[in-house]
């Protein structure tokens, strides 16, 4: 059964919605929940959208502790789209400085009121390792915000390591991170990579499930380990080559370097990736790229689907090992 959905329109900082759209919505759901009337004072409202089980209980008290909301004839208004001062956060005032222009770009995939993917591209770093480091995808995000004068707080929900490339999704408000961050959580959130991996693997399609931890002898590597954390991975074949295999990989879970610790252990090091065991006389990092993002809209609910189109580096890595 397909979920219902929840129409609304932005009034500046304010998300409006009518009321009885959202009781239609609690009654396509199986939900019985008595009408509200209109001009309802907030604290009613507060407890008729507590009742609904859509929003966040702990944002929508937050929410009415400093008066964000509101009722107006049937509309039912939320103070959800807050701007951060670009002088006092951290990453604005980065992104206010003159961009670096030897770094690489991020596109934007897809872009609205609520979410943001960027395309991040191999060698940017997601988010800042020092405090102020310049040229990371969270300067670019805020960037974009800034350039298009809607100053709100942008946060990723997913990161990918520094030289992997791909979709990156950010949350541009409060209830978005949340709502996108249960999604996560929940598995809602389907990641779809492609990998070269070496050698011929015996099966077409399988999944690795082996917990990942802290390597102790090697700060910056992660192994199989028993005490490790929870860690599932599904690979299949798209094409096999003489020397290596063009993979499909989908993530249950996001642990740190999975794709490669998983591929390592099972003997198909991804090429290019010299940390795990992988090489290649061209390419200096590993042959992994961010290929689909898919995802339910927070508010909305639609599903969205995000593609990333092959950067060169991996075209010419996958076609080299191909013509051997």
């Amino acid at each position: 059964m397909q979920e219902p959905l929840i129409t609304y329109q932005r009034n500046n900082e304010w998300l409006e919605l009518s009321a009885t759209a959202l009781r239609d919505f609690s009654s396509a759901k199986g939900m019985e929940i008595q009408p509200l009337q209109a001009n309802s004072h907030p604290h009613l409202v507060r407890q008729w959208l507590l009742a609904l089980a859509f929003f966040p209980d702990k944002w929508l008290n937050r929410l009415f502790s400093v008066g964000g909301i509101q009722m107006d004839e049937d509309t039912v208004k939320l103070r959800t789209f807050i701007p951060v001062d670009p002088n006092k956060d951290p990453v604005y005032r980065l992104a206010k400085q003159p961009e670096i222009q030897s770094h690489a770009a991020a596109p934007v995939l897809y872009e609205d009121d609520w979410c943001l993917v960027l395309d991040k591209p191999s060698g940017m770093p997601v988010h800042t390792s020092a405090p102020g480091q310049r040229g990371t995808l969270d300067e670019a995000a805020a960037r974009r915000c800034l350039l298009s004068g809607d100053l709100l707080p942008v946060k990723h929900i997913h990161r990918l390591d520094d030289e992997t490339a791909g979709p990156v999704l950010y949350a541009k408000n409060e209830l978005a991170q949340l709502k996108l961050d249960e999604a996560m959580r929940n598995k809602e959130i389907d990641r779809v990579y492609a990998a070269l991996a070496h050698g011929k693997l015996k099966k077409d399609h399988g999944t690795i499930q082996e917990p990942i931890g802290k390597d102790r002898h090697h700060n910056a590597r992660r192994r199989v380990t028993p005490g490790g954390d929870f860690a599932v991975t599904h690979y299949k074949i798209i094409e096999a080559y003489k020397d290596a295999s063009l993979l499909q990989v989908r993530l249950e879970t996001g642990r740190t370097h999975q794709i490669r610790v998983h591929m390592s252990y099972i003997g198909h090091p991804l090429v290019g990736d010299l940390l795990y065991g992988g090489s290649d006389p061209i390419l200096k990092h590993q042959a992994l790229r961010g290929e689909q993002l898919i995802f339910k809209h927070p508010l909305n609910r639609n599903m969205i689907t995000v593609h990333s189109p092959e950067p060169p580096w991996f075209k010419q890595v996958r076609e080299r090992y191909r013509s051997l």
